[in-house]
């Protein structure tokens, strides 16, 4: 694929080149001792954008260095700009002791980096891909007349959303700070639940044009290590133009990519993150969205909400088991209603199947069309709800449903029955805690649909047995995507279908985590003996 770096060196399409790429040729990617040469490189290369700024000072004894100074209006802060690096260099340095400093004799780049600029973070640069980098990030670009080297000084700044409540994931009691747009205030507030050293993070730069910064999470000492190697090999190998959001990683990553089930789990909430990192798991954070990367991703973790942890654990429990009830619903409900009234009317009731043939009495379509019917209607009331303004998306989406279905089933187009049927299975739909574990029940109802049209109940039974088979054969890097109930495993059955109450979970989940196991100490084990009776120490 085109998307992943080959292993030989051969030559990429004179097309697909990059400048980046155009510039680590040769000796042309090396900044030249001379200013204007290498500030005219950097016109020619931007192609003159009037949104780079560029400004040429003197500054030192008797105003003898030349100096430019290069940002991107829009990105860099021209506040510190200006209080912190021009009017340190043109002012303040001007008779005081580092102007002695500020001779041919010493390096002048060391002196401004060492004994000059007030700001944080600053690094030495010697190169133009270096310097597009910085500078197209929205850092600050220092070059001086006769030296090959420069500054990139730390001053990023641009109009940000700032932490908002989440939004996808929504939680009754929980936590409701959100991840942002900013990679590193995602990263801090997954630092400020986990206060701890062993929490290690590793940064790369993913898109030969977009160079989006990319982050990777993980407890050291907790997470797999084999796993975090794996993860580490499929982002290196990424080699594509741009990354413009989580899912192009998600889809770059994944394991099985034509599987209608996720393998790699998504969230906004840094609980959940902060939550999974405990496990054993490992974060994939990517600057410019607020959805974090959560593998290995197992298919029962996309029925958990971070609210079964807040809550006590029976009423968890019962919500959970709800949950599994109605994505059983939502994938099913329609193929055994066509399958029950086609093929099989004998497991019904005669007086209900009375009711029933009086409803269709007048229909002109089959219930498979009916259902192909409604079913298509809905989705596409989903879509208009999702895409119109939130003021009247939701209005549109419940009176078109119910104007629709009236209207159909007074008609006689549709019956009754079919219309309450397909309706309970879109209320299914939106009760599963992820959004992408909906969508695979929503792809595999008309599958379901189709053979029950077919074949009967007959037919549903096959097709859950391929559904289960299929499930049985994914891997989330790895790890088995229907653990702990394939391969089962006895331990980890305390936070599947139920949840355990807390004081009851000692281990993590064993196939994800197999070097720390321990989450907490067994209070039954460590719980001090009773003190003996003297009188029966005497006895």
């Amino acid at each position: 694929m085109g998307f992943f770096k080959k292993k030989s060196n051969s030559k990429l399409h004179s097309n697909s080149i990059s400048t980046s790429q155009m510039l680590k040729t040769g000796s042309t990617n090396v900044l030249k001792t001379n200013l204007q040469e290498n500030i005219q490189r950097i016109k020619d290369s931007l192609g003159k954008s009037s949104d780079i700024i560029i400004r040429e000072i003197r500054f030192g004894k008797e105003e003898t260095i030349k100096a430019g100074i290069i940002y991107t209006d829009g990105l860099t802060d021209t506040t510190s700009l200006q209080n912190f690096i021009l009017e340190t260099l043109m002012l303040d340095i001007e008779g005081t002791e580092l102007q002695k400093k500020l001779s041919p004799d010493e390096n002048l780049i060391s002196v401004l980096k060492d004994s000059a600029m007030t700001v944080g973070e600053i690094k030495e640069l010697t190169n133009f891909e270096a310097l597009f980098t910085g500078l197209l990030s929205g850092d600050t670009i220092i070059l001086i007349d006769g030296y090959a080297q420069g500054l990139i000084i730390s001053n990023k700044h641009w109009v940000e959303r700032g932490v908002t409540e989440a939004t996808a994931q929504v939680v009754v009691r929980g936590p409701r700070e959100g991840f942002s747009e900013n990679l590193r205030v995602n990263t801090a507030l997954v630092r400020r639940r986990l206060k701890d050293p062993n929490l290690w993070m590793e940064s790369k730069v993913i898109g030969k044009r977009t160079k989006t910064n990319v982050a990777m999470m993980y407890i050291k000492g907790i997470a797999n290590d084999k796993i975090v190697k794996e993860v580490r090999l499929r982002l290196d190998k990424i080699d594509i133009d741009g990354i413009l959001e989580s899912g192009n990683i998600e889809e770059l990553i994944q394991d099985t990519p034509y599987s209608p089930f996720p393998t790699i789990y998504n969230t906004e909430r840094p609980d959940t993150v902060a939550a999974a990192l405990l496990e054993g798991r490992i974060a994939i954070l990517v600057d410019g969205t607020p959805f974090v990367l959560i593998v290995p991703a197992l298919f029962i973790q996309f029925f958990q909400s971070s609210e079964d942890y807040y809550q006590s654990a029976g009423i968890s429990s019962l919500i959970r088991i709800l949950r599994f009830f109605a994505f059983g619903i939502s994938m099913l409900a329609p193929a055994l209603f066509i399958a029950v009234t086609t093929f099989n009317h004998v497991m019904l009731p005669t007086g209900f199947l009375i009711s029933l043939a009086a409803q269709r009495e007048g229909a002109p379509f089959p219930a498979f069309v009916e259902a192909i019917i409604m079913e298509v209607t809905f989705e596409i009331l989903r879509e208009a709800g999702l895409r119109m303004p939130r003021s009247i998306g939701s209005a549109i989406s419940i009176v078109g449903a119910f104007v629709i279905g009236t209207a159909a089933v007074e008609a006689g187009i549709i019956s009754a029955a079919m219309v309450i049927v397909v309706s309970i299975t879109a209320i299914s739909s939106f009760v599963s805690p992820a959004y992408n574990i909906a969508i695979s029940g929503r792809i595999l109802r008309f599958g379901f649909m189709a053979i029950a049209a077919s074949f009967g109940l007959l037919g549903i039974t096959i097709g859950l047995i391929a559904l289960l088979l299929h499930l049985c054969s994914l891997r989330s890097f790895g790890v088995p995507y229907m653990s702990s109930l394939g391969p089962f495993n006895l331990s980890d059955q305390k936070d599947t279908f139920i949840r355990l109450p807390i004081w009851k979970m000692f281990t993590r989940p064993l196939l994800i985590n197999q070097q720390n196991i321990d989450r907490q100490q067994d209070l039954a084990s460590a719980k001090p003996e009773p003190p003996k009776n003297k009188e029966s120490e005497g006895g």
